[in-house]
């Protein structure tokens, strides 16, 4: 992905061209072995790191011109720091592996950049100008080989979203997961959503029934009309929607039994969105055999009085606590007569907030988001907006 990127915008490929040893790193723009003069009047490299503002693989006009440093505040040929340029120190985690010790701020005029090689280049003139001074014939222009580093990456293109407001620290922590979400009915479309905005490296889709035309009021996107009299599977409709985004969609159209339970193999965390029902429980199983945590949504909704109520729940379940899963807290059997979600009630609100829990819960799970009570069970009712908690760790 980054040779692409260099090679399709001009300014990208003009801080190469002229010897800027820069590369993309997670969805940043850096430039590497910057000279520059510290306190102690030593020359010494340091790194500018820049967000990238994209439209697809084309770069815009950067956004702001302010920009990360990782390094020591620069100074002149005396060694007293330069003027007017600095804007915070804040020892940033910006995540991919980058730090930032700093933050400049020198904007050319109203107008701010035009282009990335304006702003790199422009930086790394003001903090090489000393360097130059105390070392003549230094330079940010090295004029070698980028260490290319076209390292898989779990999108067709760059999470700018996260690099831009300071998580890439935190979305790192999502990598690396294979993520299997069983049942991609309404809620199990939802949760898709999320995660695959999320760098996991693999999501694993469950489900062997068709996307027919009441699936398509209660799940994400929206389906023509020709691609439902075509009938396809859910998780294929899906997977056609969200691998032109997320790399590594993996479609089982299969029923979880016997012979195909051992598609869970190698996940590492497990979404639940199925029907209740012994295919549940053979699933629960088999994740419990294979130490995976998992998450197991459901709702219960009823119509009364000519309105709908009812409850959403998620429960979750880590290898330090199950006995709840088994004491009552997923059903295994149906609801009954009066469970109208059963008749494939449309609810996509419903579906995408359940979704949305479920999904939080997961990134508190893996320290994105903070976790104060551990609950592995809560329950949202509708008629009261009342949140509860409950078998917490």
């Amino acid at each position: 992905m980054s040779h692409e990127l260099f090679s399709r915008n001009a300014d990208l490929a003009r801080l190469r061209t002229e010897g800027y040893f820069v590369r993309i790193q997670g969805s940043l723009l850096v430039m590497l072995e910057v000279p520059y003069v510290d306190a102690q009047c030593r020359v010494r490299t340091g790194t500018l790191v820049s967000n990238l503002d994209l439209a697809g693989d084309r770069t815009r006009k950067p956004e702001t011109h302010v920009i990360h440093w990782d390094g020591d505040f620069p100074c002149s040929a005396n060694g007293t720091p330069l003027p007017g340029i600095s804007h915070a120190s804040p020892n940033t985690d910006l995540g991919y592996g980058l730090t930032a010790r700093h933050s400049f701020s020198s904007k050319p005029n109203s107008d701010g950049y035009p282009d990335y090689y304006a702003k790199m280049a422009t930086y790394a003139t003001i903090l090489a100008g000393p360097a130059a001074v105390l070392q003549p014939g230094i330079s940010p222009r090295l004029i070698r080989g980028a260490d290319d580093e076209n390292e898989p990456s779990a999108f067709n293109y760059l999470d700018t979203a996260s690099s831009r407001v300071g998580l890439g620290a935190l979305a790192s922590k999502l990598e690396g997961e294979v993520v299997g979400i069983l049942g991609a009915g309404g809620t199990g479309g939802y949760i898709l959503d999320l995660v695959a905005k999320t760098p996991v490296r693999e999501i694993r889709l469950f489900d062997d029934d068709d996307f027919l035309s009441h699936n398509a009021f209660r799940a994400p996107g929206a389906p023509s009309l020709e691609e439902l009299r075509d009938a396809p599977k859910k998780v294929h409709y899906l997977k056609g929607i969200y691998e032109r985004m997320h790399r590594g969609i993996v479609a089982h159209p299969v029923k979880m039994k016997t012979e195909t339970l051992g598609l869970l193999d190698g996940i590492t965390f497990a979404f639940i969105s199925m029907d209740a029902g012994e295919e549940k429980r053979a699933v629960v199983a088999k994740l419990e055999a294979l130490g995976v945590p998992f998450i197991e949504v459901g709702m219960g909704l009823e119509l009364s009085n000519g309105s709908l109520g009812g409850i959403l729940r998620v429960t979750t379940s880590t290898p330090a606590k199950r006995e709840h899963v088994h004491a009552g807290r997923i059903s295994f059997a149906g609801g009954g007569g009066q469970d109208v979600y059963a008749s494939n009630i449309q609810v996509a609100d419903l579906n995408a907030l359940n979704a949305c829990l479920a999904v939080v819960k997961w990134k508190k799970l893996r320290g994105f988001y903070r976790d104060l009570e551990s609950e592995h069970h809560s329950t949202y009712t509708t008629d009261g907006s009342m949140l509860l908690n409950g078998d917490q760790s």
